[in-house]
C-alpha cells in the first residue's frame, strides 16, 4: 500500500482531531480516538505513519536493567529503527504505574526526526519531555521504570492503543485535544474532505458569533447558507 504524500499530510496537520473523528464516523468507523492519552507540550498537530511498539507484564527473571544492554530488546531497538516523519505509538496496556519511556529515548526519536510518541502508558521526565519540539501524548507522568511492569516484545506489529486498534503505517494525527487513527488506505480522501469541512466550520464559528442561529446553517440545510457561504468563500479567498 502507498504511503500517503506530502501534500495529504499536509492537509491532515491543519485539520482538528473532531473534525476527523467526524469525517471517519461518516464512513463507518467510530472507534479512531485514542482514549487517554494528553498532549504534554500543546503545540503544532502531530502528523505521521505510525511506527509500534507492544508491551505486555513484566516478569522478573526476564526485566532487569542489565536487559537495557541487549541491542535486540524491542524498546531500544525500535527507538533506534523508527523512520524519520513517523509517530512512535506505544501500547502499554493502559497501565501508568510504570513509564512507557522517558527523555532520553524521546529525545532520540527527535534527534532522528520522529513526528511524534504517543502512549496510552505514562512517560517519565514528563518536564523535560514538554521541553521538546516534538509532540508527546501520555495518560499521566510515571516514574519508575518501565522494567517494573512492562516487557516489550514487538516493534511494527498491530497493537492497541487506547482502546482502538493501529496498525503499522497507519496515519496518526494529533492536535491539542488528543489523538486520532486513520486507516492508511482513507488518507487522501479524508484529508480532502476534512479540509473542506474545516473551512466551513470556520465560516460557521463566524457565523454564530456574529449572533446567527445555527438552524439552517449547522448543518446547512437552508439553500440561502450554501450561497451564502460561497459569497463568504469568495471574500476571505480560502
Amino acid at each position: 500500500m502507498t504511503h500517503p504524500t506530502p501534500e495529504t499530510l499536509e492537509k491532515l496537520a491543519r485539520v482538528s482531531t473532531a473534525t476527523l473523528t467526524t469525517s471517519l464516523f461518516r464512513r463507518g468507523f467510530r472507534n479512531v480516538f485514542i482514549q487517554g492519552p494528553q498532549r504534554i507540550n500543546p503545540g503544532r498537530n502531530m502528523v505521521g505513519p505510525a511506527y509500534t511498539l507492544r508491551y505486555i507484564p513484566a516478569r522478573e527473571d526476564l526485566d532487569r536493567l542489565e536487559s537495557f544492554a541487549d541491542r535486540d530488546n524491542p524498546q531500544r531497538k525500535g527507538v533506534e529503527e523508527c523512520p524519520q516523519g513517523a509517530v512512535f505509538v506505544i501500547d502499554s496496556r493502559q497501565d501508568a504505574t510504570a513509564a512507557s519511556a522517558g527523555c532520553i529515548l524521546a529525545t532520540r526519536l527527535q534527534q532522528r526526526g520522529c513526528n511524534g510518541i504517543v502512549t496510552d502508558g505514562g512517560f517519565r521526565d514528563t518536564p523535560e519531555i514538554s521541553e521538546l519540539d516534538m509532540p508527546a501524548y501520555h495518560t499521566r507522568p510515571s516514574a519508575p521504570t518501565n522494567l517494573t511492569k512492562h516487557h516489550a516484545v514487538a516493534i511494527n506489529d498491530p497493537i492497541a492503543c487506547g482502546g482502538i486498534a493501529v496498525f503499522p503505517g497507519d496515519i496518526m494525527v494529533g492536535d491539542n485535544e488528543g489523538v486520532v487513527c486513520i486507516p492508511l488506505h482513507l488518507a487522501e480522501e479524508v484529508a480532502n474532505e476534512t479540509t473542506e469541512m474545516t473551512v466551513f466550520e470556520d465560516y460557521v464559528l463566524e457565523m454564530v458569533q456574529r449572533g446567527a442561529s445555527i438552524f439552517g446553517l449547522y448543518p446547512p440545510t437552508d439553500p440561502q447558507t450554501k450561497a451564502n457561504f460561497q459569497q463568504w468563500r469568495q471574500h476571505t479567498k480560502r
